[in-house]
Order: structure tokens, then C-alpha cells, then sequence
């Protein structure tokens, strides 16, 4: 029988305990801050029952979107700001996740293009110890996704060769919909080389190849029609991407494989000269030692 007193789950809080921190990393969202803002504050007063934190990640915009998230800060006690000199998502991530106090780091769109009903579902297998990372799907069964046909198309075809490359389980990589255990995020993100928008496909790779429990959540999803996301260019970064990790591993096993080698010839090499007999050894002791290599010691030749 179960017996809250005396179980203790690996890194399991009682969800009362567990502190959940929100990052929405933003690049000039000057307009969309004040009304995402406070609908995400909304959902999270009235149906999230862990604690709870928002972090607004401004990745060097050049219009007013610091004043702004400035400004909501001072209205929000659990609203804080991070400021950052250079662009990048995956910078902007890795910068507020490792900066984190919170048990569980979680980011999204600040379009808010996934369904904050979406925002428990993602969260509770990392509060539960179920999972390690949870992210948004929009390709699973049960997802509701509205996007133009050339979105869709491009975001089906790389999925397709990031699972071609690497056999991944994993179905949506770049969904911006993702929350992962802090101690696990600071164990990966020192290996995370992208700081762009290959950060999400990179981590997951690597959470994957580490034997993680990755959990999906099928979302609905709107698409942003003002998203700042050059899709060409993003898509042809993201390509690079894949080439990178997949040389990396291939070199690694490579290496892996060169050391084996070099071992199991050692080993052969150290058994071949402990067979070998010094020429100085006494006639006697020689002959002995010859014997009992061939096979044929003093009970055969008596014999």
C-alpha cells in the first residue's frame, strides 16, 4: 500500500513543493507582450496548482519590447525580466533555464500559438518523475493544427529527416512548446552548441541519445501570421544542424571503435609475450615452461 510518509520518490516533490518556471523568450513583441502577458498570468492563477514564475527573455530587440516587459514586471510580482545583447532562442534558453532556481524550466511562443490548456498536460510527467522532457506535438493523433500548407509541408519534411538521420521516437522537434527537469537541463545544455532555432532539435537528439524519457503532448496550434521566423533561412540552418550532429556522432563512433581496436590488440600483445620464453631462463626451467605451454606436462609423458 501506498504510504505518503514514507516514500520518497527520486527528485518527486509533493506538487504543492514543485516550483515551475515560465520563460518566453521575445525579439521585438512590443505589441504582443501586453496581450499574452496577462492571459498566460490568467490560466496560471486560476488552473495551475504547482508554483509558478514567469521569466519575458528579450533577445536584443530594437523596439520598445524592454520598456514594455519593464513595465508589466512592475504589475506582476512573479514576472521578472532578462535582458540579452545578442539574438538567439537557444541563447536566450539556455541563459534564463541555467539562471533558474525553479525544479521544472518550461518555455513558449509568446504568440501563444499552442493552447495554455496544453500547459499542465506538458508540466505533469516531470512533476510526477514520469518523464525527463515533455514537449508539444503538433504531428501526434489528437493534435489541432491551423498553419498555411507551405508551413505545414516544410515542418513535416525535416521532421521526416531528423528522423531518417537518426531514428529518433520523437515526432515534433521544433514546436515552441517544451519543459524539461532543471538538473537535466543544466546537464545537456553544456553540450548544446546551437543558440539559434536548431537548439530544440539538438537537445532533444542529445536527450535521446542519453536514454531520457521524452513525453509528447498533442497540442492545438494556431499559427502566427506575424511570426518573426524567416522560415527559408531557419530551415537551411536547421539542415546544417543535422549534418553537424550527425558528423560529430559519426565521428564519435569512429574513435570509439578505433580505440576498441587498439585495446583488443594490446591485450593480445601482452598475452603473446607472457607466453614467450627469455632466452636467459635455465635450460630446465625453459623446457618446463615449454611444456606446459604445448599441453603436455610431467602426467603425459609419464603416459
Amino acid at each position: 500500500m501506498f504510504d505518503a510518509r514514507t516514500f520518497h520518490g527520486e527528485d518527486t516533490l509533493p506538487h504543492r513543493q514543485v516550483n515551475v518556471e515560465v520563460v518566453v523568450p521575445v525579439y521585438n513583441e512590443e505589441r504582443t507582450l501586453p496581450e499574452s502577458i496577462p492571459a498566460l498570468f490568467a490560466y496560471l492563477e486560476a488552473y495551475f496548482p504547482y508554483r509558478w514564475s514567469v521569466v519575458i527573455a528579450d533577445n536584443a530587440s530594437t523596439d520598445s519590447t524592454l520598456d514594455v516587459a519593464g513595465k508589466l514586471a512592475a504589475t506582476h510580482s512573479r514576472l521578472s525580466v532578462l535582458h540579452l545583447d545578442e539574438k538567439g532562442r537557444g541563447r536566450a534558453l539556455k541563459t534564463a533555464w541555467l539562471a533558474s532556481e525553479a525544479d521544472i524550466v518550461a518555455y513558449m511562443d509568446v504568440d501563444l500559438s499552442t493552447n495554455l490548456w496544453s500547459l499542465l498536460p506538458l508540466v505533469a510527467p516531470l512533476a510526477t518523475g514520469q518523464s525527463d522532457v515533455a514537449i508539444g506535438s503538433r504531428l501526434l493523433r489528437g493534435a489541432m493544427v491551423t498553419r498555411q500548407w507551405k508551413r505545414e509541408v516544410i515542418s513535416r519534411c525535416y521532421n521526416m529527416l531528423v528522423k531518417a538521420m537518426f531514428g529518433n521516437r520523437f515526432s515534433d522537434a521544433q514546436c515552441g512548446f517544451k519543459a524539461i527537469k532543471s538538473g537535466v537541463a543544466r546537464e545537456l545544455l553544456a553540450e548544446v552548441e546551437d543558440n539559434e532555432w536548431f537548439f530544440d532539435t539538438e537537445l532533444l537528439l542529445l536527450a535521446e541519445e542519453r536514454g531520457l524519457r521524452i513525453f509528447e503532448v498533442p497540442v492545438d496550434w494556431v499559427e502566427d501570421l506575424d511570426t518573426r521566423v524567416k522560415i527559408a533561412s531557419t530551415a537551411a540552418k536547421d539542415v546544417k544542424g543535422l549534418l553537424r550532429v550527425r558528423a560529430q556522432r559519426l565521428l564519435y563512433l569512429s574513435r570509439r571503435l578505433t580505440h576498441r581496436v587498439a585495446h583488443r590488440r594490446s591485450v593480445e600483445k601482452e598475452t603473446f609475450n607472457t607466453d614467450v620464453v627469455p632466452a636467459e631462463t635455465p635450460a630446465k626451467e625453459r623446457g618446463d615452461v615449454l611444456l606446459r605451454a604445448s599441453g603436455d606436462g610431467s602426467s603425459s609423458m609419464r603416459r
